[in-house]
């Protein structure tokens, strides 16, 4: 591994609704991707490493405002990037 790879790390925590404070588009922009307990994830609604959990749409619920519904899941999160800069 280069060094660049080592220091060029998605931050420990990332939302992807514009909403909260935890959103990034600079970061991404970048494709963030992400594996849960060791398996690849691609529908994660957000991620705090330090804190081991992951918020998961659900496909086929909605909430009241129409948005779909989130499950919090505790476990290994590890973000990478998909892509170089």
């Amino acid at each position: 591994m280069s060094e660049d790879q080592i220091t060029d790390v998605p931050p420990n925590h990332l939302s992807i609704d514009p909403s909260s404070p935890f959103y990034s588009e600079e970061v991404l922009r970048r494709d963030v991707g992400i594996r849960f307990n060791g398996v690849e994830k691609t529908n994660v609604h957000e991620y705090d490493v330090t804190e081991g959990w992951v918020r998961v749409e659900v496909p086929t619920a909605k909430d009241r405002r129409g948005n779909p519904m989130v499950v919090k899941l505790s476990g290994t999160v590890e973000p990478y990037f998909r892509s170089a800069k």
